[in-house]
């Protein structure tokens, strides 16, 4: 989440690395921070120098965490930390949220790839994130002591490049259902409900629990969705205040590739027909969804 064109890091290894720890010097590792066809060789510590800081953040946070609490935590010396880690302690930081992301959304894509329809696509990825980012030790630490760290990555251009990764990586799974443009901005707004409660959580829901989840989903985003696939509606209809890119868009004035789909369009998909939400309007993305009559009360 740092710098333009924010996008996630394959991590390779040769064949014949293997995680030494206490080598006293970090012999036969190597690191080119430079891309290659978009892929960095690691050096076989760096994963575990990155789960060593990922364990002290989770004690410290970031202003008490030094360089030699890391490499005392990854079983490494101080040398071999610069070795793998030239820029020290910000680039390790840096590194650190580049592998987190590439975590969740590897455990995203399996979620999302065993779905059987758009209903329990959107379900399994809100329960997978929502669920990773409230056991997580080190965000947990972070929002609690230091909040102003996670804000500074939810805000302005750096949010912008967040739903922008996740849109990236997460769209082609719900294009099975929907349009590519509209997969990407249907995405956008999950990510958007899932980071609004995970940062102001509510007592009358739980995301990480499906059937809340599921609620929420069938009660206010599917209908959104079906909006997109309104009969007849000729007029574009803006589900976020971004456009593809992340760049705003000027009041009134529709993202391109955004204009509402004939429910025709998409035979095989599995939203609902609007006749059965005739009252549907698409939610706004600036506060959270909320309804007045549903089993379950009115969601803050």
């Amino acid at each position: 989440m740092h710098g333009q064109g924010t996008g996630l890091r394959v991590i390779a290894r040769d064949a014949g690395d293997t995680g030494r720890a206490g080598d006293g010097g970090g012999g036969g590792e190597s690191y080119d921070g430079a891309p290659t066809g978009g892929v960095y060789r690691a050096s076989p510590h760096r994963e575990r120098i990155i789960d060593g800081t990922l364990t002290c953040l989770a004690r410290h946070g970031t202003t008490k965490t030094t360089v030699d609490d890391i490499a005392r935590q990854a079983g490494v010396s101080r040398a071999t930390v610069y070795r793998v880690f030239p820029g020290g302690r910000d680039e390790m930081l840096a590194a650190v949220v580049d592998t987190e992301m590439a975590r969740l959304f590897s455990a995203l894509g399996v979620r999302l790839g065993e779905a059987g329809d758009l209903t329990e696509a959107l379900v399994a990825g809100i329960v997978e994130a929502s669920t990773r980012i409230s056991n997580h030790p080190a965000l947990a630490y972070l929002v609690e002591h230091e909040p102003d760290v996670v804000l500074g990555h939810l805000a302005f251009d750096e949010s912008n490049r967040l739903l922008a990764t996740a849109s990236r990586f997460t769209a082609p799974f719900l294009a099975r259902w929907m349009s590519p443009s509209e997969a990407e901005r249907v995405t956008e707004w999950a990510t958007r409900i899932v980071l609004s409660y995970a940062i102001a959580p509510s007592p009358l829901l739980d995301l990480t629990d499906p059937s809340d989840a599921e609620h929420l989903v069938t009660t206010f985003v599917i209908p959104g969705i079906d909006a997109l696939h309104r009969a007849g509606s000729r007029a574009a209809i803006v589900i976020t205040p971004f456009a593809v890119g992340g760049r705003p868009t000027p009041p009134g004035a529709a993202p391109t590739g955004t204009t509402a789909r004939s429910s025709t369009d998409h035979p095989s998909s599995t939203v609902p027909s609007t006749t059965d939400h005739p009252s549907t309007t698409v939610p706004s993305t600036t506060d959270h969804p909320s309804t007045t009559e549903h089993a379950k009360g009115a969601i803050p």
